[in-house]
């Protein structure tokens, strides 16, 4: 096979700007969310609001659905990826310390995620836990 001199070596440069290129194209979408929400597992709170914004109301439920009810199931009443929440006999301090430092194979850490308000929120929303009625 014959090959045109300079062309051979162009030929890797194409494709490395191609790929290059296409990666971009791929990371760009994979980062946005789409209206601006944070993914599964991610806190938000890196987000700031615009000037003048008034806070938006705070919802432990969605809190919990979006953070933890990814691996505590049917809001924290069942075992899924983690132990069912409903009925711990873990101390408030320790749900807080727990959540802040996670468990090592078993939890990640969410420190500097929530703050002091929605942590005791949890802590509550955890403690007001009940069975759901059977239809």
């Amino acid at each position: 096979m014959r090959t045109i001199p300079g062309k051979a070596s162009a030929a890797p440069l194409r494709i490395f700007v191609a790929s290059l290129a296409w990666v971009t194209l791929c990371a760009q979408g994979a980062l946005a969310q789409p209206g601006g929400k944070p993914g599964p597992m991610q806190s938000g709170s890196h987000a700031s609001a615009p000037a003048g914004a008034q806070p938006q109301p705070f919802d432990v439920s969605q809190l919990f659905a979006t953070s933890c009810g990814w691996c505590h199931m049917n809001g924290g009443r069942q075992d899924g990826k983690g132990p069912r929440l409903m009925g711990t006999a873990l101390s408030d301090e320790q749900i807080m310390s727990r959540i802040r430092t996670g468990k090592v194979g078993a939890m990640p850490a969410f420190s500097g995620a929530f703050t002091e308000e929605q942590l005791r929120a949890i802590v509550a929303y955890i403690r007001e836990l009940k069975p759901l009625a059977k239809q």
